[in-house]
């Protein structure tokens, strides 16, 4: 059974314009090839048993990201291909896929989705290809798959209270955000109190260990950079000799080589040219030229010659260099991988020592904010389950509608939001049930304990139902929804 959304369906206060508009298969398992077209409203698809009714539901959840074997592909074909096409003008819509980097082409939106024998799969949406991940995402906004195995999972205790926070929408919203927060900020206290040690002998060992990692780190006086300074001095003694060598060569061929350099050699030009001077006046430019060259090379000579002397280093410069390189390493290797994180690791030792110097007033200052932020915390709590009791009672009312609509004449349905102060998390303290009692005079029990398989199909149902009005799907789809109801 699918219902698709119209112009007419209202979703959380609104007109919601989407509707899966057709569904074309191709080669999956025994389908060859079909096309199916839905009308507005409720599509129901009935045959007998094997006949692919679930094939087409199936395809649907191929389509939109969802796993199948290469044996999904029909036996002597290569390729197998589902596509969906949307129809929608609903801005809400729109945006939630814009989020996702997917456009809409005028009103539709094609999902295409193939896989081939070896299990890979692709697919395009809009013709533009897309990972599962988005794909997924997509699907959540616009379909919503409910089948006979998924019932077990829905009415799990963990998930009720998630159906009616679902239910109550923004109105639940902002205070678990405060309960979510709380808790986090609650968890750590508690964490770093559970963590404390109170043996002596364990605070001593400790406070020794600190004692000497600090001293350790402040005896060293680190500087900011002077890893990378340190490193660098040390690479350019150790090969000092090589570069030493290099220069003494570069300055003896540009001007200290007897009778053989570059300086005498340009000299030699320079004279033989300002002879020229005054006699060839096309020779005036390329004395200047010379003349810079001279210059040039002179400067040049005496860089190198400044060079020379700040590298004359001794032995002990070289050993004292060496070893703090190797200091700053070794303290790189148990505290962080940089000089700021050895000192942030210095810090949170202090820290550390502080209050095991002082334990006593350490640990009574973490029970007093621990106490503070339990309070906090439950506070958040009696709030959160206040408005899930206020939600309960309207969902309550409109189950019973639903349930009537779906020929339970004399239903009672009730939701149950019991408190537990002493187990607050971090969705709040409550614990939900969904009571049902199916005939007049039975006492309320948990609904997956008295619903027959066929009941609790159309107990789903009208949940589902109900929920669409405040979930923004506005497609749903009930795969084999009558399975177990006779007559």
């Amino acid at each position: 059974m699918i219902t698709a959304g119209t112009a007419s369906d209202q979703c959380a206060g609104r007109e919601v314009q989407i509707m899966l508009l057709s569904e074309k298969v191709k080669n999956i398992a025994l389908i060859k090839e079909a096309e199916i077209v839905f009308g507005r409203g409720l599509n129901v698809i009935t045959g007998e048993t094997g006949a692919g009714k679930s094939l087409v539901i199936g395809s649907v959840e191929l389509a939109l990201g969802g796993k199948a074997s290469g044996s999904v592909v029909r036996h002597g074909e290569e390729e197998a291909s589902v596509e969906l096409v949307f129809d929608s003008d609903d801005s809400h819509i729109r945006d939630e896929l814009s989020s996702l980097d997917i456009e809409m082409d005028d009103d539709d939106l094609v999902i295409m989705t193939r896989r081939v024998r070896d299990g890979k799969s692709a697919a395009k949406v809009n013709g533009d290809t897309v990972n599962t991940s988005v794909l997924k995402k997509a699907a959540s906004v616009l379909i919503d798959i409910h089948g006979q195995r998924d019932q077990a999972g829905l009415l799990a205790k963990k998930n009720l209270c998630r159906i009616l926070d679902r239910f109550a929408g923004e109105s639940v919203k902002e205070v678990m955000e405060q309960v979510a927060s709380s808790y986090v900020n609650y968890k750590k206290l508690k964490d770093e109190l559970e963590a404390d040690v109170s043996d002596p002998a364990e605070l001593k060992r400790r406070q020794d260990l600190l004692e000497f990692e600090v001293a350790e780190i402040e005896k060293a006086d680190l500087k900011p950079g002077e890893d990378e300074e340190t490193e660098s001095r040390y690479q350019l003694m150790k090969n000092a000799r090589k570069i030493a060598e290099g220069l003494s060569a570069a300055l003896g061929a540009l001007s200290e080589n007897a009778g053989g350099n570059a300086s005498d050699y340009v000299g030699r030009a320079s004279s033989e040219l300002n002879m020229m001077q005054g006699i060839d006046k096309g020779t005036d430019a390329i004395i200047d030229k010379i003349a810079e060259i001279e210059s040039l090379l002179g400067d040049v000579s005496l860089d190198i010659g400044d060079r020379l002397r700040s590298m004359d280093y001794s032995e002990e410069e070289y050993e004292e260099t060496e070893s703090r390189l190797d200091l700053i390493n070794h303290l790189k290797s148990k505290y962080g991988k940089t000089i700021d994180d050895i000192q942030d690791a210095l810090e949170e030792k202090k820290d550390a020592l502080e209050k095991i110097k002082d334990h006593d007033s350490y640990v009574g200052d973490l029970k007093a904010r621990l106490e503070k932020e339990k309070k906090e915390l439950l506070g958040a709590c009696e709030k959160l389950s206040g408005r899930r009791r206020e939600a309960a009672a309207v969902l309550e009312e409109q189950m019973q509608g639903a349930l009537s609509d779906l020929n339970f004449d004399n239903v009672d349905f009730r939701i149950e939001v019991k408190p537990d102060e002493e187990k607050p998390g971090a969705e709040g303290y409550d614990t939900v049930s969904f009571m049902i009692s199916l005939n007049k005079g039975e006492a309320l029990q948990p609904m997956e304990d008295v619903a027959s398989g066929g009941e609790l199909s159309r107990i789903m149902l009208a949940l589902k139902t109900v929920l669409a009005d405040t979930d923004d799907i506005p497609t749903l789809i009930f795969d084999e929804i009558d399975t177990g109801i006779s007559g």
